[in-house]
């Protein structure tokens, strides 16, 4: 093998064939991966609840996207609504008051999301039901102003499911002073007491995809319409995915009049030193 690459002409026309399996082999690769999703449950409840929340929906929907359903940094301050449906433990991602102007251990809650997505991503798009969406939209529109997650690729869709923005202004000004250009779509449930704040935060983003369901403040049931809409705008979300990839993954192939030859002579001179 040592003296297959030293010899003339060898090891280049090796070198090339290799390359070409490399970029043939990485194109699959990026073509086949699922895109990476964080979801983020609601007040007092869990990922594992969330997770079978979603499970309600038809399973075609995500069936590409790796979803990671994590706990809450804090278990749960009080009751949560769902004792009785879904056992504990339960968990909160923050605190607030009960006009969601003031907040207590947020800053803590992003420094671990924000430490969660470096160590355990990248991730693509998040996911969030109500404090979870919220928390979502927030970390996308501080993302899209620099002030978190610079070592974190862009996030770049995002489904939020009874969300609502901070009413803290000092927030304000910063996650949704620019409207957040990334693909998002919105459920905002016609009994739901968060309607016209999921509303609102809708308007945060960039030509947002808005599913209107009858139901409350919940996860709800999707309709064969709402599964086509839902279905249609996740399929364009992993093409776009999958273009972007094949793109970066083409322009590692070599280039014409650089077929692998100086990567030859280099690999050639590391071997025989």
């Amino acid at each position: 093998m040592l003296l297959a690459f030293l010899r003339p002409g060898v090891s280049c026309a090796f070198l090339n064939v290799f390359c070409a399996w490399k970029s043939h082999t990485r194109l699959h690769m990026e073509q086949d991966k699922k895109a990476k999703v964080l979801c983020l449950h609601g007040f007092r409840t869990s990922g594992s609840f969330l997770k079978k929340q979603i499970s309600k929906w038809h399973p075609s929907i995500f069936q590409q996207f790796d979803m990671v359903f994590p706990d809450g940094i804090f278990p749960a301050g009080g009751k949560s609504e769902i004792e009785g449906i879904f056992p504990p433990p339960y968990f909160e991602w923050f605190q607030f008051n009960k006009d969601f102007t003031e907040y207590t251990n947020l800053d803590e809650c992003i420094s671990h999301l924000c430490d969660y997505m470096v160590k355990n991503g990248p991730f693509d798009g998040l996911l969030g039901f109500s404090q979870g969406a919220t928390l979502s939209a927030l970390l996308i529109g501080y993302q899209a102003q620099g002030k978190v997650l610079n070592d974190h690729p862009p996030i770049k869709f995002m489904v939020s499911i009874a969300g609502s923005k901070f009413r803290d202004p000092s927030i304000c000004s910063v996650a949704y002073k620019d409207l957040i250009n990334v693909k998002s779509a919105h459920f905002i449930g016609e009994k739901d007491w968060l309607k016209v704040p999921s509303g609102e935060l809708a308007a945060a983003f960039e030509d947002p995809v808005i599913i209107r369901h009858p139901q409350g403040h919940t996860v709800p049931r999707l309709d064969e319409a709402s599964v086509k809409q839902l279905s249609e705008w996740s399929s364009s979300i992993l093409e776009e995915l999958n273009n972007a990839d094949v793109a970066k993954a083409s322009n590692l192939k070599p280039t014409e009049g650089n077929t692998g030859a100086e990567s030859g002579e280099n690999l050639v001179e590391q071997i025989a030193a």
